[in-house]
């Protein structure tokens, strides 16, 4: 019994221990989903308002809401015109967010880091 009880308690322990670090990736995902459809929207305004896409311009910089992504036009394959400084969003080149989402001149997903 008393082995028992040790047990359970251990995995009492873990459990708790765990939920944490099991809510902040779950934080990271759905911070990552809504920067992806943020990004998609983004573009899919900047087409419909006639903004010129083919060069792979920033569109958000940072996204609202989530200082930590930026929303880049990118190619894919990706082109010499993609790693221009121009044609990328300034907060990440400088550090100040650390995530990108990637999006062709089409407003297809490309990739989110």
């Amino acid at each position: 019994m008393r082995r028992f009880l040790i047990v359970a308690v251990s995995l009492i322990c873990v459990i708790i221990l765990t939920l944490p670090i099991l809510h902040y990736y779950k934080i990271k995902m759905d911070e990552r989903e809504i920067a992806i459809e943020e990004c998609i929207k983004a573009c899919r305004e900047a087409s419909i308002s006639g903004k010129d896409l083919s060069s792979g311009p920033c569109l958000l910089n940072p996204i609202p809401n989530l200082k930590n992504w930026v929303c880049d036009v990118a190619h894919s394959p990706r082109e010499s015109i993609d790693n221009l400084p121009e044609n990328q969003c300034s907060s990440f080149r400088e550090g100040k967010a650390s995530h990108f989402v990637e999006v062709d001149p089409s407003c297809n997903f490309l990739r989110a880091v």
